[in-house]
């Protein structure tokens, strides 16, 4: 049962970093990073390239509008899992933390729909600027994906392993709750 203990307590920490993490993604503003390099102004004083950085909500359109719904949703699916597990883990129910588990799986994948279509997004908007204003335009322009997007990929991650570790815990409830417990188990 320690080991059971353990599983249950680190899906719990796992939720929780997603939450955070997720939160402080949707939250910041460093989703998109734009650096032109300005070779107008190659003197001393111009030395450091022009640089832009936006976030989810400076720009509202189709697919982006996507990704203001499914990211914010994600968190607070996140949350609603976290309660599912707690209820679940304090019944001590196998198929509750079976549940459990699968949403969180969805619940990541769902985070990992919200990141990709940003991604696609972006890169379309780019695609679009640079046909519009020619390709000799934006020859200059370097592109990358901020700090935001890195905090949202680890809470796609950390809400995965949520998901699989409560898998694990309902596997390991369900055998030690066998005639026997887990040692009458061959492995």
């Amino acid at each position: 049962m320690a080991r059971l203990g353990a599983l249950l307590v680190a899906a719990a920490l796992g939720a929780l970093l997603s939450f955070a993490l997720l939160a402080a993604a949707v939250a910041s503003d460093y989703w998109y990073v734009l650096e032109v390099a300005d070779g107008n102004h190659s003197g001393p004083g111009h030395a450091e390239p022009l640089s832009s950085h936006s976030g989810l909500w400076r720009i509202c359109e189709a697919l982006h509008r996507a990704v203001m719904v499914v990211l914010p949703l994600s968190l607070v699916l996140i949350v609603c899992g976290w309660v599912c597990g707690l209820l679940s883990s304090l019944a001590q129910s196998v198929p509750l933390l079976l549940f459990t588990g699968c949403y969180f799986l969805l619940g990541g994948a769902l985070t990992l729909a919200g990141i990709s279509v940003y991604i696609s997004y972006s890169h379309l908007a780019f695609a679009e600027t640079a046909r519009q204003y020619g390709a000799q335009q934006v020859q200059a322009v370097r592109i990358s994906f901020g700090w935001s997007s890195a905090l949202a990929w680890g809470s796609c991650a950390a809400e995965t392993l949520s998901g699989a570790i409560l898998l694990v815990a309902a596997r390991a409830l369900s055998l030690s709750q066998r005639p026997g417990g887990l040692h009458s188990v061959v492995v």
